[in-house]
């Protein structure tokens, strides 16, 4: 059972990557909620200007597939559908005079909009 979890901890570190100040912010808005059964869930779903766009959200649900990791004592999943697009994706949080909020470096990202929330 250990080698399992290795091998899905491996997996999901090359499928997306949560900095250190992303982590440290998901972790302040997970202890804002008081539940320790929420994760972060990132997801690429159709949509967006440029044709996909990023889902970030808390889940408490297990999928089939998923892809679980632990950065800073906060869990991603990624599930299966999203891997292929977000493989190498670094997930970072920005907060600068000009801008607030979670910030995603992917890529596989042949273009994006000008907002950054959609790429193709």
């Amino acid at each position: 059972m250990s080698l399992e979890t290795t091998d899905t901890t491996t997996e999901a570190q090359k499928s997306v990557l949560l900095t250190d100040g992303a982590a440290t912010k998901v972790k302040a808005l997970l202890d804002q909620e008081g539940r320790d059964d929420l994760r972060l869930r990132i997801a690429v779903q159709p949509g967006g200007c440029s044709g996909l766009r990023y889902s970030l959200f808390f889940d408490e649900r297990s999928i089939d597939g998923d892809e679980v990791t632990a950065f800073g004592g906060v869990e991603v999943v990624v599930d299966r559908m999203s891997v292929p697009y977000l493989s190498g994706a670094t997930i970072d949080f920005v907060d600068t005079i000009e801008r607030q909020g979670f910030t995603i470096d992917n890529p596989n990202a042949g273009s994006s909009c000008a907002c950054g929330d959609s790429f193709s």
